[in-house]
């Protein structure tokens, strides 16, 4: 479909479509500890008996069978997962009506306050509130390894100014060949100034992402899965371990949250010349996929990737490519990937071709959907271009035939320096990490509804597994490919069950197509993209 007509007909039918209610002006509840399981409605439509409580009649679901269809009963055959960067819950939905969000009294306002934190020092008479902020450009905080630690500041979850203090220093790095580059490089330093990783955005500035929440569900407790950066975050999220291999054999992988992938770049030869698959030896969720004939594509953005090698906030831009290595594209450097002769499932130009597949019918079983930085929501990527690049992704997905049998996971893989008021459970060894915003987008999830259950994007894992391969796990004593990981990641305790977000009884929910808003993230998405941001 040309780019003009599409952009036409999304903005058309946009007039035809309902957001939802207006906010609620009373306050929402607070809270500092992690959230409990079961949910809310906001006013949604809710009823019958959740996925996770049988097939769609409310038996058993059944056994996983021998094609990519309908493996466990219900009318799911596609599962994409897009994942943006670098916000937290609190800073997207802490005024979502009737979730966990900022405490705040009867007039609205906030009862927490975090004290700012200057030339070594904590000064407790300055202490910021959490804001609005309407700016479109944010720059948070650090978020490399122990910067999480800082921000909860031993449970009081007040430390994000100290973060910022402490060991975020401004430089032009992050603007670097951007054609916006001055506007750029203000921004950041402004919003460092303006203490912007206390602040949060309201309806105003991502009207879709809240309308999305209203219409479908809402997730307030999905925490990052790991308690650091990105380079970890995406190991988690295809294999459910993060480690660093000394040899292709998968018991020379020890833990490791942090992942210098600087340090790899010295030790494979650079992370630019595609050192193949010589890095992770544990068994990734693919290998499960590939073995029970579930297709499955790793849609990578177009331009550069939004994060460090080593996990510093600014750096040159570091090219994506579907054959190397990187911090957001972990799965080339799987051994199990290329041993199922799979790299290929890595696709370039991911958003363009992720839209195609979409219309023309051709999504896979499982797709992951990762941005470049211009529309990744990491600074410097705005907030605007970010939302209308997920709206266009989302939109195609409603406009094709495979709506009515896909569930769309919306998450961000860390939180970016930003305020949240919660403090993460601990799992393990790893984390879990500070709250991140995420939502499930289907025609068969609970409408208006707020889940409280304790999440992480293993989750989606678990999910998959349930869906698709008869509820095996990444479980090395039972999947045929023996690895040292300390636990089963899908099976903790507190790890709450997707398959609640869902009723299979209801009448399915119509498309919601909204407008995206944004050119210059439609642009992207239909191929005139580039390395540069908007």
């Amino acid at each position: 479909m040309p780019r003009s007509i599409a952009l036409a007909a999304l903005v058309a039918l946009a007039g035809a479509c309902s957001s939802g209610g207006t906010p609620d002006a009373g306050a929402s509840s607070g809270g500092s500890t992690a959230a409990t399981s079961g949910g809310t409605s906001t006013g949604g439509t809710s009823g019958g008996g959740s996925l996770g409580d049988g097939g769609p009649d409310g038996g058993e679901g059944a056994d996983a069978g021998p094609d990519g269809g309908h493996r466990s009963g219900y009318p799911i055959q596609h599962v994409v997962i897009i994942m943006q960067e670098n916000r937290s819950f609190d800073n997207y939905f802490g005024t979502f009506p009737g979730a966990n969000g900022i405490p705040r009294d009867d007039a609205g306002v906030p009862t927490v306050c975090v004290p700012a934190y200057d030339a070594g020092a904590w000064d407790f008479a300055n202490c910021v509130r959490p804001f609005h902020d309407v700016h479109d450009y944010n720059a948070g905080g650090p978020i490399e390894p122990g910067d999480e630690e800082l921000d909860a500041n031993g449970g009081a979850m007040n430390g994000f100014l100290m973060a910022v203090g402490n060991v975020y220093t401004v430089g032009i790095a992050p603007c670097v060949g951007q054609t916006n580059q001055t506007a750029c490089q203000t921004a950041i330093a402004d919003g460092i100034a303006r203490h912007d990783s206390v602040g949060y955005h309201t309806e105003a500035e991502i009207p879709n992402y809240w309308a999305y929440a209203r219409n479908f569900v809402l997730q307030d407790a999905m925490f990052q899965v790991n308690d650091s950066w990105s380079a970890p975050a995406h190991l988690f999220m295809v294999s459910g371990w993060s480690a660093r291999c000394s040899s292709t054999d998968a018991f020379s992988c020890v833990d490791d949250d942090g992942l210098d992938f600087a340090v790899i770049d010295a030790v494979d030869g650079g992370l630019g010349i595609a050192p193949g698959p010589n890095l992770f030896g544990w068994a990734d969720v693919t290998y499960l996929l590939h073995q029970a004939g579930v297709s499955w594509k790793y849609y990578l953005g177009e331009g550069a990737e939004p994060d460090c090698d080593d996990g510093e906030m600014t750096c040159p831009p570091i090219p994506l490519a579907g054959d190397t290595v990187s911090v957001w594209n972990p799965l080339p450097g799987f051994v199990t990937v290329a041993q199922d002769g799979e790299l290929g499932n890595v696709v370039d130009d991911g958003a363009d071709a992720f839209v195609k597949d979409a219309l023309g019918g051709t999504l896979p079983n499982v797709s992951w959907v990762i941005p470049a930085i211009q529309v990744s929501e990491h600074i410097p990527s705005g907030v605007a271009e970010g939302q209308a690049y997920v709206t266009t992704l989302i939109n195609a997905v409603m406009e094709g035939p495979d709506w009515a049998s896909t569930a769309i996971f919306l998450a961000w893989d860390d939180w970016g320096g930003f305020y949240d008021h919660v403090l993460p459970p601990a799992v393990d060894w790893a984390g879990y990490g500070i709250r991140v915003p995420a939502l499930v987008i289907s025609p068969w999830v609970r409408s208006g509804y707020v889940d409280h259950q304790t999440l992480s994007s293993d989750a989606y894992l678990k999910f998959i597994e349930d869906v698709f391969l008869g509820g095996q796990r990444l479980d090395p004593a039972s999947d045929g490919w023996p690895d040292p990981r300390p636990d089963v990641r899908e099976n903790a305790a507190v790890l709450g069950d997707l398959r609640e977000d869902f009723d299979f009884a209801q009448q399915p929910l119509p498309a919601l197509i909204l407008p995206p808003q944004d050119s210059e993230a439609v642009d992207y998405v239909y191929g005139d993209g580039g390395a540069d941001a908007g």
